[in-house]
Order: C-alpha cells, then sequence, then structure tokens
C-alpha cells in the first residue's frame, strides 16, 4: 500500500455516470472543480465498479479532467484496476436509493476505511442514518411524525393531524411524496399505494404551511452550517418543492431558528462522522437529514459567491492531518 500524504491526497469519487450529471447543479461537480483546481489527482467509478478480493477492496477506476463547460465537461482517462486503500480520500456521492446494493458498497468502503483510506460520509454511518427516520434523534426540532407500514395507524394520523405528508424511506428528489388532507378519498389508495398494501415502512409528517415559502436546504460542514440556504418554492399546483420536480431555488440567510436547529444536530452528525450534510428546513421544523449525496452547493456558489466545495476539501485535510497524529479530527 502507498504512503498516504495528507497535503497532495488522491480521491476517488464514486458516483453516479459523470457523462449524465447536470453540471450547473450537481455538487459532485463542484467538488471534482475544487479538487482540480488544487491541483490534487482525481478518479470516478460507480458502485458497479466495486469488488472484493481476498480481503481486498478494490475498483476499476478512471482518472478525470473536469472543465466548467455544459458542452464538454470532463474527460476520462483509460480504465484502471486499484486497491481502495490507495487512496488518501474516497467520497460516496452516489445518489439513493438506499438498496441493497447501496448497502454491500458501504460494507466495502468500511474495509477501505480499515485499510488506511478516509471515506467522506462515513460508511457506518450513511447505514445508521437513514435520511428520513434519523430526523428521529432530533424530536425537538420535529413536527409531529409516524413511522410505519400499518395502514390503519396512518388513516388514524391523517385523522388526528388533518394534513399529513407521507413518504418512502429510501428515495430522494420528491419521488412518491404525497399530501394527504383529513377526508380526501384517495387517502386509501394513496397509503396502499406508498406502503405497497401494507408491505413498506413510510414516514408521515404532519404538513407544514410554510412549504409555500420554500423548502430550504441548509449545508453543514463538520456540523458547522453555510449562512445561507437555498429555499426551494414549489412550482404552482406542486405540494413539493424539490429542485428535480420544477422547484425554484431562492437564496435566504439562515433565520436565528434555523441556527438552532442546526446546533442541535451538528455536533452529533459531525461526531459520527458526516462531514457534508444537507438539511431540510420547512418553517421552523427539520424534515429531512441528506447524508448520501447533498446537493445545492452550486446554486448557493453563484448566488453569494461562496466557494463551499473549498470549505469540504479543507474539513477533509483536517481530517486527514489528525488521522496522521493518530487523534480526533
Amino acid at each position: 500500500m502507498r504512503r498516504h500524504r495528507p497535503e497532495q491526497p488522491r480521491l476517488l469519487f464514486v458516483m453516479d455516470p459523470i457523462e449524465r450529471i447536470h453540471v450547473a447543479k450537481d455538487s459532485t461537480f463542484a467538488m471534482l472543480l475544487e479538487v482540480q483546481r488544487r491541483g490534487w489527482p482525481a478518479w470516478a467509478c460507480g458502485l458497479e465498479g466495486l469488488y472484493l478480493t481476498d480481503g481486498v477492496p478494490r475498483a476499476q477506476v478512471r482518472s478525470l479532467r473536469v472543465f466548467d463547460d455544459p458542452t464538454h465537461w470532463f474527460e476520462a482517462g483509460e480504465m484502471e484496476d486499484l486497491a481502495l486503500a490507495e487512496f488518501d480520500v474516497i467520497f460516496m456521492r452516489k445518489d439513493p436509493p438506499f438498496d441493497s446494493e447501496y448497502l454491500y458498497a458501504t460494507l466495502l468502503l468500511d474495509l477501505a476505511q480499515v485499510q488506511g483510506a478516509l471515506v467522506v460520509n462515513d460508511p457506518q454511518a450513511l447505514r445508521d442514518c437513514n435520511e428520513k427516520l434519523c430526523t428521529a434523534w432530533f424530536p425537538q426540532c420535529c413536527v409531529p411524525t409516524l413511522v410505519t407500514r400499518d395502514v390503519s395507524r396512518l388513516l388514524s394520523f391523517v385523522r388526528s393531524q388533518g394534513a399529513v405528508v407521507v413518504k418512502p424511506l429510501d428515495t430522494m428528489g420528491g419521488e412518491s411524496v404525497f399530501r394527504i388532507q383529513d377526508g380526501d378519498p384517495n387517502t386509501n389508495v394513496i397509503l396502499e399505494t406508498v406502503t405497497r398494501h401494507g408491505t413498506r415502512t413510510i414516514m408521515a409528517q404532519r404538513f407544514i404551511p410554510e412549504v409555500s415559502q420554500g423548502d430550504k436546504r441548509i449545508l453543514l460542514i463538520e456540523g458547522r452550517p453555510v449562512p445561507y440556504a437555498l429555499a426551494r418554492i414549489p412550482p404552482a399546483g406542486e405540494a413539493r418543492a424539490n429542485l428535480a420536480v420544477g422547484g425554484e431555488g431562492r437564496g435566504v440567510a439562515l433565520s436565528e431558528r434555523d441556527r438552532w436547529i442546526c446546533a442541535q444536530v451538528g455536533p452529533e452528525l459531525r461526531r459520527r462522522g458526516l462531514v457534508f450534510v444537507g438539511l431540510d428546513v420547512i418553517g421552523d421544523w427539520l424534515t429531512e437529514i441528506n447524508v448520501t449525496s447533498p446537493t445545492c452547493i452550486r446554486e448557493l456558489d453563484r448566488i453569494y459567491h461562496l466557494n463551499i466545495a473549498s470549505q469540504i476539501m479543507d474539513a477533509v485535510i483536517q481530517r486527514l492531518r489528525a488521522r496522521a497524529q493518530g487523534g480526533d479530527p
């Protein structure tokens, strides 16, 4: 295995195919641009490139050069077969769904971390921190919430709350998210569909009317917030604010309540090795904690002339130095 150098790290990005990313919005691409600006070598692979042989996790990888050009944003080298421990840092940036293949990948990345690589975010934390369920660690920050696959229990929750949002636990981008109003004649079929007739556990949260003012994405780096959020405004006739379904992104400064929520959740997330996290906050309430592939870097950078990826890389260097010295970051 190579001798690691914290000041000139070799990085691997486990990600969706770079050929299909939207460069104007992709946060992984923002990180790649910053890595290249610093002169650090970077490679990429997908989940399909990861494998294990005789206790050694390896990957089929390609080196990358990137360009901030929507018509020609990358050039890739020839395929190489490398041990994951050859990399100083591995960014796990594969989008959900968090399915069995994603789970197996985190187990291979656990081994890579044992053998010397720093994995961001920590693989154990990725398994432990379901992006919907881990809001339960911070009930003081959340509206009334129910997690179940029992349709009768969900019906009672709808009646008690008046209006709720229901969603699966393993998707992203507003997929299969429904708003239900008490008395809606479609309630039963919605719940049967989302729970797959009572065979899939889902989350129900009291509907927060302030979503019309924006579902805020707050970015945390080592538990500390970027001072601005991207408020995603739902399009007309749509209950969901996700950019993936046409939401409009507007920059907003963090409120006092936003900072309070960050202070509640940040230290615990950092303790678990979650270096880069995206909180979803509607009104005064935390709704999700995004740990797999948080986004909105590029939008906030453009609006406020920031370089959020640089802050992430600074945090990574600090962790590498701490590891080299045998201490905590």
